[in-house]
């Protein structure tokens, strides 16, 4: 049998997937990197301006005329004796220091080309404060107005004196030989300089009894005195006083300068001591700049930042620069353009260039 089946259509009508539940949007990938880039900078800009570095920077320092005046007072000042006129100027130099120094600012420093970066160790030793670098400094400065007054005036063939600048606590000299008088004898032999107080005991040992003769007040007297053990190791005996050099003038010299420190200035202010107490104008007018530290005897010895004094003496108009000896062959590397250098070893080197200088003469150069 066959069975015929009819065939049913039938539409079957099927609903939608359902939705999916929406995304949440986050912050793309170009954001996060912006956002962490603006930290990494922010950062780094922090660091850079607040994070301090172990150098300073060196730079080129005011620079003062010492035959001039430095808020409305000279310099170099002389009372009680008369004094010539001056001409031109003579400038002592100085190096800026600049601590505390950021990275970013050290490196701007750095880039300018003017300044150079040096260990803070070198000037700051450690545990030592900035006050005390400043005392050490300011002590320094005013050990070199007095060397460069007792140098100027032995060149003057001014008489000098020695004096006890200080008596060590605990020494023979304690309570014996007051603080500021003058030594005349030591061991016998008659005391005309410093350094011929040091040489009087050269055979001398630790308890040797020695003669002192010394003034104070105008009262001359003698002292016998037990000689002690020195501390740096040398087998001479030791009394205990510092002996320095002085004027025995019946005038006084004023040298008015703050807010500069070190010993530089000391040839400078020698050179001016002499211009000021002898008829002429020793630099001729013209405009002359130097440095380098100087002994009682008119010794001129090396100072530091060379390089960054010419520079301050050439923005300043200095034509021709004094410099010590010793510094002569790095001097002559860093010069700037047309400033003429003239080498010094001593006070009547100096004195004798700037003569020749003005008359037109060959000076001694680096």
């Amino acid at each position: 049998m066959v069975v015929r089946c009819s065939a049913v259509s039938e539409t079957v009508t099927t609903a939608p997937p359902p939705a999916p539940p929406p995304r949440e949007r986050g912050l793309t990938r170009r954001t996060w990197t912006l956002i962490v880039s603006f930290l990494v900078v922010a950062a780094l800009g922090l660091l850079g301006g607040f994070a301090r570095v172990p150098y300073v920077a060196l730079g080129p320092g005011p620079t003062y005329d010492v035959l001039g005046q430095v808020k409305d007072a000279d310099v170099v000042s002389v009372e009680g004796q008369d004094t010539f006129p001056t001409k031109g100027t003579l400038r002592m130099t100085t190096v800026s220091l600049t601590d505390d120094v950021s990275l970013f600012g050290a490196l701007g420093l750095w880039l300018s080309g003017r300044y150079a970066l040096a260990p803070r160790e070198e000037f700051f030793k450690p545990g030592e404060s900035e006050q005390q670098v400043q005392e050490n400094n300011e002590r320094a400065f005013s050990e070199s107005q007095t060397a460069a007054e007792v140098a100027a005036l032995n060149y003057l063939k001014y008489p000098g004196m020695v004096i006890a600048n200080q008596v060590t606590k605990g020494s023979p000299a304690e309570n014996v030989i007051p603080l500021g008088a003058r030594i005349i004898s030591v061991n016998g032999k008659q005391v005309q300089s410093a350094a011929d107080v040091s040489s009087s005991l050269e055979n001398t040992r630790p308890g040797d009894r020695i003669e002192v003769a010394f003034e104070k007040d105008g009262t001359s007297q003698s002292t016998q005195l037990t000689l002690g053990t020195r501390d740096d190791g040398r087998p001479a005996g030791f009394i205990g006083i510092s002996p320095v050099d002085r004027a025995d003038v019946p005038f006084k010299i004023k040298i008015s300068l703050s807010d500069v420190g070190g010993p530089s200035a000391g040839l400078i202010f020698a050179l001016a001591i002499v211009d000021k107490l002898t008829p002429g104008e020793l630099n001729g007018g013209k405009a002359i700049a130097g440095t380098g530290e100087i002994t009682g005897d008119g010794t001129v010895k090396p100072i530091g930042g060379i390089a960054f004094k010419m520079v301050a003496a050439k923005e300043a108009g200095a034509t021709a620069f004094l410099v010590p000896a010793d510094n002569c062959a790095d001097a002559k590397q860093q010069a700037p353009a047309d400033l003429k250098l003239i080498k010094v070893e001593n006070l009547t080197d100096a004195v004798s260039s700037l003569e020749a200088l003005n008359a037109g003469k060959d000076t001694p150069s680096c």
